[in-house]
């Protein structure tokens, strides 16, 4: 008997459940480290800095369902957005299914394990600081080359 083909191989972004959709997140939390972006030339660059709502040893949002309403300007990734999000790491299983590549081996839903992306080092746990931390005008110092 052929085993099934994994939904994330068999279905494009836009054919997703909107639970399929949330399994592919693979809990690194990147997305969720402060960004400065340059007014000159438009590059994005991510700082160690998380989100006061990012627990930080889960790496998982701990107001999800009201992050928007508490974070103006979060991210929200749809299937229409993602590719709109040119800062995403390459890591990230969204851009990576987007850009038609595999999910690699870390991956939670290849795995079976939701801590293999920490085991793997791809995530930020014991990576970062809050972004409460630190003062907004230092941020600057805070920018990391470590996500991409």
């Amino acid at each position: 008997m052929i085993a099934q083909i994994p939904f994330w191989q068999r279905k494009r972004l836009d054919q997703m459940t909107p639970g399929e959709w949330e399994s592919l997140c693979d809990g690194c939390g990147k997305c969720c480290l402060n960004k400065l972006e340059d007014e000159d030339t438009g590059e994005v660059y991510h700082t160690d800095l998380a989100c006061q709502y990012l627990d930080t040893e889960r790496c998982q949002c701990t107001v999800y369902s009201d992050r928007l309403k508490r974070v103006p300007g979060c991210t929200v990734l749809t299937p229409d957005t993602v590719n709109d999000y040119h800062w995403l790491p390459h890591t990230c299983a969204y851009r990576t299914l987007a850009e038609g590549r595999p999910l690699p081996e870390w991956h939670p839903l290849v795995s079976g394990d939701p801590d293999s992306v920490h085991q793997a080092g791809v995530s930020v746990r014991h990576k970062v600081v809050s972004e409460n931390q630190v003062p907004e005008e230092d941020w600057e110092e805070h920018i990391i080359h470590w996500v991409l």
